[in-house]
């Protein structure tokens, strides 16, 4: 199976299977998946990594559709119902409707992408993501000319979300892209973690992952896309636009009002592990840094 892009990462950079999942809320191996080869470039970009606990990141997760705590959404999302799932596809599309979740992944090519994952928040992980490029999802629906950004729609469902029912955002999460930025393919859908479905404190059954984007702008649990001209609203940008950017980039050369990004500390040595040098575009910068050719990015944060 062909690759479309270049993998840096290796399995000796992935955060621990347990330092990511909660081992109780594991859902069966992903039917039918098909794996990609990796690329084995064995380069680490951030430097050697230290391998991550399974006692100490195994529950450390945000998803406050389930809680603002760490260990909430583990603890929590085994409510959620993710069979069926529809994703809806409207706005400056050539074929809105409801698509559903199994057509979509019986028409996808799925991959492994080992990425980094940084937080706002100032902590990291690698990750290796399953799934699939979101540029193929935009494409089976068509894109029509005049769209110029791509807005993202998590689920609501109070009866199954206990963190909705408090006013920690604006209800539904939202996110968005510029279109150039979902198109590019790094940006994907993921559907699964370490070869097995998404877990669903993780997004089941499918998120957003823009690595060069701070991870609040990997959008979990999808039921909607919207296709448009104008740009559009993001929940954290609308609980606090002096903090929260629409770009969102990572750059360690933009503070957060509150603190630095100019490191990060790696989940898993505990609460004074080193912290390494956070990277320009969390490390992608080769790849992505065209898209904001000539942007302040001080001002576009």
């Amino acid at each position: 199976m062909a690759r479309r892009w270049t993998n840096t990462l290796t399995h000796d950079d992935v955060t621990p299977e347990a330092a990511w999942l909660n081992r109780r809320q594991i859902m069966a191996g992903m039917a039918g998946l098909g794996l990609a080869g990796l690329a084995g470039i064995p380069a680490r970009a951030s430097g050697d990594l230290e391998p991550t606990d399974y006692d100490v990141i195994t529950q450390y997760n945000n998803f406050y559709e389930f809680g603002t705590g760490k260990d909430d959404p583990a603890r929590n999302a085994h409510q959620l119902t993710i069979s069926p799932w529809t994703v809806k596809i409207d706005g400056l599309v050539d074929r809105p409707g409801d698509y559903d979740f199994n057509d979509i992944m019986s028409q996808m090519t799925i991959e492994e992408r080992i990425y980094r994952f940084r937080c706002v928040e100032a902590w990291s992980m690698v990750v290796p993501w399953n799934g699939f490029e979101l540029k193929d999802l935009l494409d089976m629906a068509g894109v029509k000319s005049s769209a110029k950004y791509v807005a993202f729609e998590t689920l609501h469902r109070p009866s199954e979300m206990p963190g909705v029912r408090v006013p920690a955002l604006q209800w539904p999460y939202v996110e968005g892209l510029r279109l150039d930025e979902a198109m590019h393919p790094l940006t994907m859908m993921a559907t699964g973690i370490y070869g097995k479905d998404i877990p669903k404190q993780n997004g089941a059954p499918m998120r957003l992952v823009v690595p060069w984007k701070y991870g609040f702008k990997s959008i979990k649990s999808i039921v909607r896309i919207t296709l448009t001209d104008q740009e559009p609203p993001t929940s954290w940008n609308r609980a606090n636009a002096q903090e929260y950017g629409f770009y969102s980039n990572v750059n360690p050369n933009v503070d957060h009002r509150r603190w630095s990004q100019a490191s990060e500390r790696p989940i898993g040595g505990g609460v004074f592990a080193k912290r390494i040098p956070t990277l320009m575009f969390n490390g992608y910068e080769k790849e992505v840094a065209s898209l904001y050719e000539g942007m302040d990015l001080a001002k576009n944060y």
